[in-house]
């Protein structure tokens, strides 16, 4: 009876091994959980191992506790885990939505070429009198440079101030223990540490917050105990 265990477990390791090292589960749209997604990409992003959902949406990659696999589909959002274990994962895709600019139409120029088109009336053209050009007349474009750069510089102000929001509110206490499971007093320091520019955030459209917070926290841990938080801020010597 023994030597029959014993047989069993010697049987079963391998294939408990190889379980060991592969991550599975099934990837389906979020907006309709019972319909599975086919031919979805998976990464490991930190082993460049690769594969597709089948027709079911399931998937298997070889992977690790640590590792970031990545879910992506044409016309979905990539979703990025952070590996804390290799429990079979349901992974649930959005419809990426496009957000698009308003134009601001300042004014409209008719081609020569439309012989008329543009003038259903068949109307003279009337000639249109530059004021500006006359002995006398008043330029009306003085100042016009230095407040177009005035109007640059506020824009740029609200779009760093609006990158500023779309930071804190992906970049927060909430989303690394949603991602990595890591919670504690050590989730200021970390989020302090590495809190992401706005140089960075512009650089990546759109950013994928969760691949940078979990290559954030690898390096922070790899760090001294004592440098992982901000030095204190120098005292300021009284007059």
């Amino acid at each position: 009876m023994v030597k029959r265990i014993i047989l069993l477990l010697l049987v079963l390791a391998p294939f408990q091994l190889l379980a060991q090292n592969f991550l599975t589960g099934n990837i389906y749209d979020n907006d309709n959980r019972a319909t599975s997604i086919e031919g979805a990409a998976v990464k490991n992003l930190t082993t460049k191992a690769f594969t597709l959902s089948d027709k079911d949406g399931h998937f298997a990659i070889s992977a690790k506790i640590g590792d970031l696999v990545s879910f992506g589909m044409a016309g979905f959002q990539t979703d990025t885990v952070y590996l804390t274990n290799l429990f079979p994962k349901n992974v649930y895709l959005r419809i990426a939505v496009n957000d698009l600019k308003t134009v601001d139409i300042n004014g409209v120029k008719l081609s020569p070429m439309l012989n008329g088109l543009g003038n259903p009336d068949n109307k003279l053209p009337v000639k249109q009198l530059d004021y500006s050009k006359e002995k006398g007349g008043l330029r009306l474009n003085l100042g016009y440079g230095k407040w177009r750069k005035e109007n640059l510089k506020i824009q740029e102000l609200e779009e760093n101030d609006r990158i500023q929001q779309e930071i804190t509110k992906n970049f927060n206490a909430e989303a690394v223990k949603e991602l990595l499971k890591f919670e504690g007093p050590e989730v200021k320091d970390f989020l302090s540490l590495y809190r992401p520019t706005v140089e960075q955030v512009k650089a990546e459209k759109p950013f994928n917050y969760s691949y940078y917070i979990a290559t954030a926290y690898r390096a922070w841990i790899k760090l001294p105990v004592d440098q992982r938080k901000l030095p204190p801020l120098p005292k300021l010597k009284g007059n």
